[in-house]
């Protein structure tokens, strides 16, 4: 049976700890992960909106800024429209140039190279001023020449797109410069045609040069290596973009054609897309002044980069957790479910009866103290077990001995005998109620399925015996009683009087020559009672005495019928009642000897 229950015992105290486990993971672990994604997801969304309201105010701001730089490049050119000077310079090359002299021509030529010079003195980032008149391109002074070849400009396209703004400006996105060789730095361009003064016959046409400085500079303090930008003319050409360098040639923009038609037809706008093969938040305005897109983009990892780190750490956070639960899981194993199935285990040994089992632990805690108690209770146990089996093995031969000892051959001889006497001496009727005595005797003796009685009914057996002695002994035997009122009713063991009345007649009363007295009295003192029986015959010695008195502290050791007598009836009160109740002794030789039987009153 022990090898069919264990296992089912061992499960469910595993059982116990994955619940403990599962409880931990659904009240830790779970809630943790489960805020991870709620604070994730609202504070994803929560950097989205505020990179969202902060990008549309820096594109306002940069393209405001944007529009203010090239208005003042405008209003610089403009300068052209009013200057009388370089007025009648250019209307000199356009109209009288073959009319002059030479040295006309070169005052005219330098009148022109200053104004220019002027113009990039006030212009900040200009690669170069130009401007052209007839057929001939003037720069400033200090211009080198040799590095632009220039040639029909009449019929290029940005010459003829100038022209038909009739003086109004245009502005040419990045760009090579037309007409310098070899060169890999882009510009942008502002061109417009010069007017007579009050009249809209063109006299020449000024190009400025921009560097794409200007722009960097506008744009670095919002730039970085998250935030990018792009700018588009209004045609969709390319003018400036974060992610190609100065320096570099001119390179096409990856926008996909479905982005620049959002671009192209909206003024202003935000979306999320696919820029430059990452997933990008977008957002663009258009500039007011020169019609130019100016556009922003950020990779959208980087824009939730906080957002993602946050979600990392409480992430972390529950899969700490988790391991927890799993090293709180083994702990608990270790420290409480072991012990505790182990102590189960021999718990259950001891009920089927083995006590030699070892419950010894050297731990301080609850284990400890539950181990030892369960330990000091199973010893208890044993020797209650001990000494119940001793009791009642005790008690048996007790009342085999009581029952033998008046039914011995002696015995019954010397009733005989009295009885053959007193039928000679005084006939028939004694015979009969001597006959009667020992009858109801023997009747007490068979009816020993009690443990206790009451002292009166106790007493009545006591009674019968002495009276059967004295129908042996004659006047030789005096017995009187004396009772405490109320004692009679109390609970006394069974058989408890009659072996230490058998001894007071056989071993003090029997060897006197002279009658002598048998006394019983029963008294309350405190909770408890005493019942003295009192002889006043021979006694017993000094060191008889004490050996005697070793052997009633001493613990049984066997069951011989010759030991059956007062160890037995002080054995069997103190199963009972407890060690403080049971026998004493007190004796003096010659003058008789008194047991007191303490009981609980």
């Amino acid at each position: 049976m022990m090898q069919i229950e264990q296992p089912k015992r061992r499960y469910r105290m595993r059982h116990v700890n994955r619940q403990i486990f599962i409880l931990m993971i659904l009240t830790i672990t779970i809630p943790l992960l489960i805020i991870s994604a709620i604070i994730y997801i609202f504070s994803n969304q929560a950097v989205k909106n505020e990179y969202q309201s902060s990008s549309n105010l820096i594109l306002n701001n940069l393209s405001f800024n944007i529009d203010q730089y090239l208005q003042s490049i405008d209003k610089g050119t403009l300068n052209a429209q009013v200057d009388s000077q370089l007025q009648t310079a250019l209307e000199h090359w356009t109209i009288h140039k073959d009319d002059v002299g030479n040295d006309l021509n070169i005052q005219y030529g330098n009148t022109i190279e200053h104004f220019i010079s002027g113009i990039e003195m006030t212009i900040k980032n200009v690669d170069s001023v130009q401007i052209f008149s007839g057929s001939r391109v003037f720069y400033s002074a200090n211009f080198n020449r040799a590095d632009y070849d220039v040639k029909d400009y009449t019929q290029e396209d940005w010459y003829l797109q100038t022209q038909q703004k009739k003086g109004g400006v245009i502005l040419f996105g990045s760009h090579v410069p037309f007409y310098r060789t070899n060169s890999k730095q882009s510009v942008i361009s502002i061109a417009r045609v010069i007017n007579k003064k009050g009249s809209k016959q063109p006299i020449g046409v000024m190009l400025i040069d921009i560097r794409l400085d200007s722009l960097r500079e506008i744009l670095k303090l919002s730039e970085n290596s998250k935030r990018k930008f792009i700018i588009l003319d209004d045609k969709g050409g390319s003018v400036y973009s974060s992610d190609i360098l100065e320096t570099s040639p001119l390179q096409p923009i990856p926008i996909e054609p479905q982005a620049l038609n959002t671009f192209m037809n909206n003024d202003t706008g935000s979306f999320y897309g696919t820029f430059d093969d990452k997933d990008s938040y977008i957002n663009f305005v258009t500039s007011p002044y020169s019609n130019w897109k100016v556009i922003q983009y950020i990779d959208e990892k980087e824009m939730t980069k906080q957002a993602t780190f946050l979600g990392k750490i409480i992430l972390t956070l529950a899969l700490l957790s988790l391991v927890t639960a799993i090293l709180f899981m083994y702990i608990l194993s270790e420290r409480v479910t072991k012990p505790i199935i182990l102590l189960s285990r021999k718990v259950k040994l001891v009920g089927m009866g083995n006590f030699d089992v070892d419950l010894y632990s050297n731990r301080q805690d609850e284990f400890g103290v539950l181990y030892n108690g369960i330990r000091k209770m199973v010893k208890d146990l044993q020797n209650y077990i001990e000494r119940s089996s001793m009791a009642k093995a005790q008690q048996k031969v007790a009342q085999y001995g009581a029952l033998k000892s008046q039914i011995n051959p002696h015995f019954l001889a010397n009733v005989l005998e009295s009885i053959q006497m007193k039928a000679i001496i005084n006939g028939q009727r004694e015979i009969g109620e001597m006959v009667g005595i020992v009858g109801r005797l023997f009747r007490i003796h068979i009816q020993t399925g009690k443990i206790t009685v009451t002292l009166r009914e106790e007493l009545e057996h006591v009674r019968l015996y002495v009276k059967i002695q004295q129908l042996r002994f004659g006047d030789k035997i005096q017995y009187i009683e004396q009772l405490e009122p109320n004692t009679e009713i109390i609970k006394v063991m069974h058989f408890s009087l009659q072996p230490i009345v058998e001894n007071a007649i056989v071993h003090g009363l029997e060897c006197r020559s002279e009658p002598g007295l048998l006394e019983v009295s029963s008294m309350i003192s405190g909770d408890d009672m005493l019942i003295i029986v009192k002889d006043n015959g021979i006694g017993i010695d000094e060191e008889k005495l004490k050996q005697l008195r070793l052997r009633l502290s001493q613990p049984s050791d066997t069951l011989d019928e010759d030991h059956i007598g007062i160890k037995n009836v002080h054995d069997r009160i103190q199963f009972h009642f407890g060690e403080p109740y049971g026998i004493e002794i007190t004796s003096q030789v010659g003058k008789g000897t008194t047991v007191i039987i303490r009981l609980p009153a």
